[in-house]
């Protein structure tokens, strides 16, 4: 499942990244915006590996700090 988790969250920041690489590249031209999306979803989907990493870490210490009540 974490594969198929990490995949989808990279797609999806992708996209994300990709539509504002596009708007902010489409302000200055044409061929600017189709090399602002590329970049964007470039960034996008470093941002969503990252993502899912970060939250597969907080889960693992959530799990190991799980039975402890905190004060």
């Amino acid at each position: 499942m974490s594969r198929f988790k990490r995949a989808v969250s990279r797609a999806k920041y992708a996209a994300v990244g990709g539509s504002f690489g596009a708007l902010i590249g489409g302000l200055v031209s044409r061929n600017a915006a189709s090399s602002g999306a590329a970049i964007g979803a470039l960034i996008g989907a470093t941002i969503g590996e990252q993502r899912v990493n970060v939250d597969e870490f907080v889960g693992k210490v959530k799990d190991r700090n799980g039975d402890e009540q905190a004060e």
